[in-house]
């Protein structure tokens, strides 16, 4: 008898299709830093990776070991790019654009971490459509 899949539920409750990962030496340190830039919500688990949710979104995390460090860059939309470029900058991340006007309607500030991932913050500016 071939087995039937419920294709409606491929995916955990709440999570998109695509959920990016970031897979770092101290992963420890890098959720404390997403914590405490992003206000995620969630907790370091060493054993499996660590689920962040950033607003509506999820992030996993995980410790390097037998898979190697991979770099990322992420596109985050925040309630107010200005505030959390600085707490970024503030918790150690190297600021590569400071906050400015996109023309494509955001408004955007770009940061690396200390584990090397690109961090683009933004915010949708009023009355702009969609980019």
């Amino acid at each position: 008898m071939a087995h039937v899949t419920d294709r409606s539920h491929f995916q955990p409750q709440g999570w998109h299709t695509v959920t990016p990962r970031l897979i770092v030496s101290d992963a420890e340190h890098l959720v404390a830093f997403v914590k405490q830039v992003f206000s995620a919500c969630g907790d370091y688990r060493p054993d499996v990776p660590t689920e962040l949710r950033i607003g509506d979104s999820i992030v996993m995390i995980s410790d390097a070991g037998i898979r190697d460090p991979m770099l990322s860059c992420l596109y985050v939309y925040v309630d107010n790019a200005d505030e959390t470029w600085r707490r970024a900058v503030a918790a150690g991340a190297c600021s590569i654009e400071t906050p400015s006007d996109m023309p494509y309607g955001d408004r955007r500030a770009m940061v690396k971490d200390q584990w090397g991932n690109t961090w683009q913050i933004a915010t949708r500016l009023k009355g702009c459509g969609s980019g």
